[in-house]
């Protein structure tokens, strides 16, 4: 403080020798001032420095009556804000009433929904000045050796045996011999402590397992998530009393169980916490006697493995109306519960069939279910806390399992349209070189290797303690919505190829599979207008949830204390945004990182220039900008880019900067913080109020929008790191299923795409000295070779390694064609489907 003093009271003496002394001190004063608010001093030190500024300005620059008066009233007025009893009483009272009525209501499901999980990097962003030293600091999330031989060794097995068009087509389910493996090596059973009989992975592993698995299919992917993400096994890990986990969870860790978890009501949908469900605690028989147990009235549907499940998880709304459980509540809220299939009422509907892939998905119901209270999850003194239950561990659930899957799918497609398009070839070249083509690529590689960082670093993070809610929005979100644009680009580079179902398909099943993502655990497009910013704002920012809860108890000392802190903090960061606008952040300070440098500083920027849209935002518009949903999901979308940048960016740290990975950390990242320049530019569009839109406009974007996406030649780097074997390909679909065996297609396209580099110089030889010539006449591929040969262009040698290249490639051009009895769908006979037939207790499966 009085090292920043002196500094100023020097520059104030040397100025007193400008030529100019009046305008050169008027600019050394505002500089003074900009810089002392950019630098965010505390607001006594930012008042005493203010004094001697204006002391020595009133005494050196010449008179200017107006604009200093206004200048000393200012520092009253500064002085008034240091005094906190006057302050408080003056203004602190008077804006807290008014402050009390813009305050949005909050149900007691929203206010857990808020309290669920941990504030990790997404709160820096909220702050206008993230500390990446925070972030960089954090450990790069590893396989251990146990973790990484079962990847390589029981999903390699698992990949191997899958015949997804005998799945998906033949039987409409995965024959008993998976089921059987996929218990039995623990698939279900990784988030299960070893102490049960579990796998006890970490989160990075269980996403990594995942990855590895959606590269082959997105069903065997999805049927594998389901009972390791929110579900009975988890709810059991960290609420089960004692006596329920030493009872289901070895059961679950062996496969003798196979749980799910029934949430969704027809009519709520989405809206979980208005449940129509019911339990009632009353007194009833159970195994020839009377207890106090639940009497369960549910309808659900879209609930995976129910039609196989053997333990249902269940949400309904516990009332107790003769208080036999001891309080004076009777609306208890929403309750978890684990109910066996052989409970008496409970019925397990046929299946549903999601977009032609056929996973295990259906309804359930029940009538008049009576159960003991003991399958409360946690047991009776749980009752009412199932909604916190959900929302604690679904912000862990969702940063991996659907993030997992749509990572793996694009990881796949990245790795197969790379390899289909060099070795697929019009007008004497291959496809993937044309520059339309080549675009497509760009965007698929950088998309996956954006979803590959949130996917992995998120999880990271979640393995050192964290339990991202905001994050896991942000994933959810847009990491399934790249997944999809990935799927689609997919698709269109390989044509007709793709949308020709049957065995020689690749991408199909996985393309129809999509919309899944899109739409389970919350649809994205509420995810995106309600939940990231919604949650967001008021979770990270670092002073509205202490002015909401404050106000809320009426405590001033405290509403006071987060009011001028919140003050202070957007002053600053209107100033952080203004000046890193018109200096493009060049001497913004960031961690020496070499050449990422930049981007790092391009988020601080954003982040300021966020956080000020952010305070403007909503001390104008109050609960009113709940029910503006299309500036929350832009303002969602400027955080999300943000956050998915800095995943980027601290993934490259983690792998070790490899050089040759920079072209595709650029590309992403200038993809993420150009959506950050374009959505402000909406949301400061669309503002309601003209004039604050403009005052934000001023101070975020002075110079105009500046950030430009990404190039085309940067796209063409890309491209061709994909359309040839390299370290990059690698390193972008590592864990790609992609073993060189006559069943996977994938290894296949790998196998072809090495011999290219060798088959390419030879086939240039034969158009050049063999076609141009006329000595090659032929205008089939066998015949030019045999031409070629003949004529001493190629040897022998290169003929016959030519002829094993063009069938290796025809085999995988080719589609696959059918009689018309083909196309329907035949159940075997021969295997019980679902690993069980269930039919016997009178359910149907």
């Amino acid at each position: 403080m009085l090292g920043a003093i002196l500094v100023i009271l020097s520059l104030i003496a040397g100025a007193a020798y400008v030529a100019q002394v009046g305008t050169g001190f008027t600019l050394l004063f505002v500089g003074a001032i900009v810089v002392l608010a950019y630098k965010r001093l505390p607001l006594i030190a930012f008042t005493v420095v203010f004094t001697l500024l204006l002391a020595g300005y009133t005494y050196i620059a010449p008179p200017a009556g107006v604009w200093k008066g206004f200048l000393w009233v200012l520092l009253a007025a500064l002085w008034l804000f240091n005094l906190r009893p006057l302050r408080k009483v003056l203004i602190t009272r008077p804006f807290m009433k008014a402050y009390m009525r813009l305050l949005p209501s909050m149900s007691q499901t929203e206010k857990e929904a808020l309290e669920a999980g941990t504030v990790w990097w997404d709160g820096e962003l909220f702050t206008g000045k993230p500390r990446f030293e925070k972030l960089l600091a954090a450990k790069a999330p590893q396989l251990t050796a146990e973790e990484q031989a079962f990847i390589d060794g029981p999903c390699e097995e698992l990949c191997r045996m899958y015949d997804d068009w005998d799945v998906t087509h033949k039987r409409g389910d995965m024959p008993k011999h998976v089921w059987d493996y996929l218990k039995s090596k623990g698939f279900f059973a990784m988030i299960i402590p070893k102490k049960y009989g579990g796998l006890e992975f970490s989160a990075y592993a269980h996403s990594c397992v995942l990855v590895k698995l959606a590269s082959r299919s997105g069903l065997l992917a999805a049927t594998t998530a389901v009972p390791n993400s929110l579900g009975p096994a988890e709810l059991l890990n960290h609420y089960g009393t004692e006596e329920q986990k030493n009872f289901y969870l070895p059961r679950l860790a062996r496969g003798e169980e196979v749980p799910c978890f029934a949430l969704t009501h027809p009519r709520a949908g989405s809206d979980a916490a208005s449940l129509p469900d019911t339990g009632v605690v009353c007194r009833g028989m159970y195994q020839g006697r009377e207890i106090v147990g639940l009497k369960l009235n549910f309808c659900k549907r879209y609930i995976t493995l129910a039609p196989i499940a053997t333990v249902v998880g269940l949400a309904f709304r516990l009332y107790d109306p003769d208080k036999l459980l001891g309080g004076d509540k009777i609306d208890y809220g929403i309750t978890c519960a684990l109910i066996p299939r052989a409970t008496a009422g409970l019925q397990i509907g046929r299946r549903h069939f999601p977009l032609n892939v056929p996973f295990q998905n259906g309804p359930l119901s029940g009538k008049d279910v009576f159960v003991p209270l003991d399958t409360i999850i946690g047991g009776p003194k749980m009752a009412g806390q199932g909604w916190r239950m959900l929302v604690e561990q679904l912000s862990v659930g969702r940063c991996i399992s659907l993030p997992s899957n749509a990572t793996g799918g694009a990881k796949g497609g990245v790795f197969a349209s790379g390899a289909y398009t060099r070795i697929r070839r019009q007008f004497n070249m291959p496809v993937g070189k044309f520059e339309g083509v080549e675009a497509v690529l760009a965007r698929m590689v950088g998309n996956t290797y954006t979803m590959d960082a949130a996917r992995s670093v998120t999880a990271g993070a979640i393995d050192g303690g964290e339990k991202p809610s905001v994050p896991s929005a942000m994933l959810k979100y847009h990491v399934t919505e790249m997944g999809r644009q990935v799927a689609n680009d997919a698709m269109d580079v390989h044509g007709g190829k793709g949308i020709q179902l049957g065995p020689r398909n690749y991408l199909g099943r996985n393309y129809q599979v999509v919309p899944v993502a899109i739409t389970v655990e919350g649809a994205n497009i509420l995810t995106r207008s309600l939940i990231i910013f919604g949650q967001g704002a008021i979770r990270c920012h670092p002073f509205v949830l202490k002015e909401m809860n404050s106000a809320r108890a009426k405590n001033v000392d405290e509403f006071d204390r987060a009011l001028f802190g919140h003050v202070g903090f957007t002053i600053s960061n209107a100033v952080r945004s203004f000046v890193m606008a018109l200096t493009h952040a060049r001497f913004t300070h960031v961690p020496e990182v070499g050449d990422t440098r930049r981007y790092f500083q391009h988020i601080v920027r954003f982040s300021a220039s966020f956080a000020f849209a952010v305070d403007v935002a909503m001390l104008t518009l109050g609960g009113y900008l709940k029910k503006k949903e299309n500036l929350s999901a832009r303002l969602g979308d400027v955080l999300s880019a943000m956050y998915l940048a800095s995943m980027v960016l601290k993934h490259h740290e983690n792998q070790g900067r490899p050089a040759d990975d920079l072209p595709v950390v650029e590309w992403a990242c200038r993809n993420q913080l150009y959506k950050a320049q374009e959505q402000l530019h909406d949301f400061l569009r669309n503002f309601p109020n003209r004039f604050l839109g403009w005052v934000m406009r001023a101070l975020i974007f002075p110079g105009g929008r500046a950030y430009s996406a990404p190039s085309d030649r940067l796209g063409r780097t890309l491209a061709d790191a994909v359309l040839a074997p390299s370290e990059v390909r690698d390193r972008v679909c590592r864990f790609v299923y992609r073993t060189l065996e006559p069943g996977n297609p994938l290894g296949l396209l790998q196998e072809a795409l090495v011999m290219s580099q060798t088959a390419e110089p030879i086939e240039k030889r034969i158009r050049v000295d063999g076609v141009k010539t006329g000595k090659v006449t032929a205008l089939d591929v066998p015949g030019q070779i045999a031409q070629a040969q003949a004529a001493g262009i190629i040897s022998e040698t290169e003929a016959a390694m030519l002829r094993d290249y063009d069938r290796k490639i025809m085999e995988l051009i080719s589609v696959d064609d059918f009689d018309t009895t083909e196309l329907a769908a035949q159940a075997e006979p021969d295997e019980q489907v679902g690993g069980g037939d269930f039919r016997a207790s009178g359910q149907v499966a």
